[in-house]
């Protein structure tokens, strides 16, 4: 989420708020674990991003999410203030 969010806003962002997280699965040692983050929504200041974990054991195909979250950041200047990020566009 923090490298959508820096990624977006062309420079640092800071986590503010994260809605919660929901483990649905355990992940063991030896499990491939991807994560998948996506901009859903921007404001003045703030980007939210919905993140995703899934997990793969290493002798299956079938791939399982494990746990996800909402992640709201802020873009910060050099002084540390918020700053105006672009809106989002409709791509």
């Amino acid at each position: 989420a923090g490298s959508v969010a820096a990624r977006y806003s062309r420079g640092r962002a800071v986590t503010i708020a994260v809605d919660a997280f929901t483990f649905l699965r355990p992940v063991v040692v030896g499990d491939e674990v991807s994560v998948f983050a996506k901009l859903v929504s921007v404001g003045n200041t703030s980007m939210k991003i919905a993140v995703e974990a899934w997990r793969r054991t290493r002798h299956e195909d079938q791939s399982y999410r494990v746990t996800k979250a909402t992640f709201t950041f802020v873009a910060i200047g050099e002084d540390r203030q918020p700053r105006s990020v672009a809106p989002l566009c409709a791509a």
